[in-house]
C-alpha cells in the first residue's frame, strides 16, 4: 500500500500527465469557464460529470482529446444521438475546450473490489 506522501506524488504526475497529454496544457481558465459552461449538461450528466442515468455517460475524469473529439462528431453529425446532436449543434471550439477541460480535470479514484 503506498504511503500517503507517495499517494499524493503520484496524483500530481497524474494530473500533470492528464494537463499536458495531446501536448497542450489545460489552463485554469478554461476549466473555469468549462465548469460554467457545463451547468447546461449537468440534468444529464450530473454536477460533475458522473451520471446516475444507465443510458448516459460519465464524462469525469475522461481524456480531454477525447471528450474534444466526441463533442466535434456530434457537432459535425459525424456521431448521432438526438440530444446531444442538438445539444453539441451551436457549441464553438472554444465552448468544447472548455467543457473537455472541465470534465477532464474531475478526478475520479478506481478501487478494486474487496
Amino acid at each position: 500500500m503506498a504511503t500517503p506522501r507517495l499517494a499524493r506524488a503520484a496524483a500530481r504526475l497524474g494530473l500533470l500527465a492528464a494537463a499536458t497529454a495531446g501536448g497542450t496544457a489545460a489552463r485554469a481558465d478554461d476549466v473555469d469557464a468549462g465548469r460554467v459552461r457545463a451547468q447546461a449538461c449537468v440534468a444529464c450528466h450530473g454536477p460533475l460529470g458522473l451520471s446516475s442515468q444507465p443510458e448516459v455517460p460519465h464524462l469525469a475524469g475522461q481524456p480531454a482529446d477525447y471528450l474534444k473529439a466526441q463533442l466535434r462528431a456530434f457537432r459535425s453529425g459525424a456521431r448521432k444521438n438526438e440530444v446531444m446532436s442538438l445539444m453539441a449543434r451551436d457549441l464553438g471550439d472554444a465552448d468544447i475546450d472548455q467543457l473537455a477541460a472541465w470534465f477532464s480535470a474531475v478526478r475520479v479514484q478506481a478501487q478494486p473490489p474487496r
